[in-house]
């Protein structure tokens, strides 16, 4: 599912680490440029158990829990899922799976159960014991000292998180430290947590080489390399809204949470080119059905996972 990522922390690491092992679900999934299709059905259903799950399902029952879950994007009920409603369903996806995975890690936490954690719980989960920084004190091992100002930004953020001063987060703070995307009030946070990791000067703003970092262009090279311009279009064409060469505290705040709703809307597009017979623009419940392993290969429908969620098909929804 798709994550808060900010700039600089040690969560954004965590998820980098996670990623470095992309390349390895890549040759996985195309073993010698091959599609192993086996594949696309555990990345459907999450994993081999869903996968057992899923196949005792009989196909009567397949179907039924699909047109419910067809029936619940339909917001209007004329029979037809137009982009909007496909987009919609998929951002309130996201979003129910990230807070489904934070009360999780809550429980987990919550090391004496008493419905708040601690942030002395909080480090024993994530590094099985409690670590206490100086904030005055740099250490001299370079990435020893990264961690430090990595330790002392979360710490900073749990402190934000917790709105009633208590010794620890309830769920709902707990939520907000976890996911500060999905909370109003911290949004002011995340922007200046943003802006003083990227914003050298003070001026406020994040100019295009204050948002490069780090990078100096090779005098010997013609041309900037690749992912280079990649960025710079970004800059530019993604999160520079008023084209004046920076990016202010709200549109820095569309670079640092992430942009589900872009996310949404193109695969709400991919999946209405894909499956639209008649070019009408929208998807008819025949057309779905017509393309089942497609739209359970999407994020309409969390790669299937949502079959197997009473949360998604159930009539209350």
């Amino acid at each position: 599912m798709r994550l808060g990522s900010r700039p600089a922390t040690l969560g954004l690491l965590l998820l980098c680490a996670a990623a470095a092992g992309a390349g390895e679900a890549e040759e996985l999934h195309y073993p010698q440029g091959e599609h192993r299709a086996d594949y696309d059905r555990e990345a459907l259903l999450g994993g081999q158990e869903e996968v057992d799950e899923y196949v005792k399902l009989t196909p009567e029952e397949q179907h039924k829990r699909l047109k419910s879950i067809i029936e619940k994007i339909d917001l209007d009920s004329d029979g037809f899922l137009t982009e909007s409603e496909l987009s919609s369903w998929i951002q309130m996806s996201f979003k129910h799976y990230a807070m489904q995975e934070a009360k999780q890690q809550f429980v987990e936490y919550d090391k004496n159960s008493d419905a708040s954690v601690s942030w002395d719980e909080y480090n024993i989960q994530m590094y099985d014991r409690v670590i206490d920084f100086d904030e005055n004190t740099a250490l001299d091992d370079a990435e020893e000292e990264s961690f430090r100002l990595l330790h002392l930004k979360d710490k900073k953020r749990f402190e934000k998180a917790n709105q009633d001063s208590g010794p620890g987060l309830n769920l709902e703070e707990f939520i907000a430290f976890e996911h500060p995307e999905e909370v109003d009030y911290m949004a002011e946070f995340v922007i200046q947590e943003a802006l003083e990791e990227h914003d050298k000067n003070g001026d406020g703003f994040v100019s295009l080489e204050e948002f490069l970092g780090d990078y100096r262009r090779d005098p010997t090279a013609k041309e900037d390399p690749e992912w280079i311009l990649v960025e710079k279009d970004r800059f530019l064409n993604d999160y520079d809204k008023d084209a004046d060469g920076r990016l202010d505290p709200q549109e820095l705040l569309s670079w640092v949470v992430p942009n589900n709703q872009g996310i949404a809307q193109e695969e709400a597009l991919h999946l209405i080119e894909e499956m639209d017979l008649n070019s009408d623009r929208k998807l008819s419940e025949a057309e779905i059905l017509e393309n089942q392993d497609l739209f359970l290969t999407s994020e309409a429908t969390d790669y299937g996972r949502q079959l197997h969620d009473e949360y998604f098909y159930h009539d209350e929804l």
